[in-house]
């Protein structure tokens, strides 16, 4: 008897982590520079649906992963802001995703959405990811989280990954923008030097 409870719960235990292990994996793995992003279609602040493809003159994207809640994201909505208005007209802009699960954080819902962007004023689409399963494929893990795309024949190749710069605590005091970076570098028709940093930031909530 005790031996078939112990075997009983090895196979819980082992199942329970096979389970995590998958979960994990589906949040952590993700696209690789060079990979070809799939075009996704998330809801908009105004109610209506957004696909990449939607930007027929666009020769590529700045996606933020990004909410309401995390101090981090909110220290840099500003800088989020002057991205879009410095590139969008060049034809990166920017494209913003609300990951979290709004069960975990409330004040990340649609509602929440609409009226932080309203008060910033954000130039960009704000669009929720509410069945997470944009997220994971772009492999975010942060709020922030920067991906730049570049369109090609091939599709919307990912160039860079990572931070927005190297200084989330003062905009004042950043030695690199690491996103303005890549971008002018793919606007000039040139590689983009450093393509991957470490995304600072609060963990998305699955």
């Amino acid at each position: 008897m005790n031996k078939t409870i112990k075997l009983i719960s090895a196979a819980v235990i082992v199942l329970w982590l096979s389970a995590f292990t998958l979960t994990k994996t589906n949040i952590i793995d993700g696209y690789k520079i060079g990979d070809v992003a799939e075009d996704f279609s998330l809801k908009n602040i105004d109610g209506k649906m957004v696909s990449l493809a939607d930007y027929k003159n666009a020769k590529g994207f700045i996606v933020t992963f990004t909410c309401n809640t995390c101090p981090y994201a909110v220290a840099y909505e500003d800088r989020i802001i002057a991205l879009d208005k410095k590139y969008a007209a060049k034809g990166y802009p920017v494209i913003a995703i609300m990951p979290n699960n709004v069960s975990i954080k409330p004040d990340d819902n649609l509602d929440a959405m609409k009226k932080r962007a309203t008060e910033k004023g954000f130039t960009f689409p704000y669009l929720i990811d509410k069945e997470q399963t944009v997220f994971p494929k772009f492999g975010a893990t942060k709020t922030p989280h920067m991906f730049v795309l570049q369109k090609t024949k091939k599709g919307n190749v990912v160039k860079y990954i990572g931070a927005i710069d190297d200084n989330y605590k003062s905009a004042e005091s950043v030695t690199t923008k690491y996103v303005e970076k890549a971008v002018d570098a793919l606007l000039q028709g040139k590689e983009v030097e450093q393509t991957e940093t470490k995304a600072i930031g609060c963990s998305i909530k699955v």
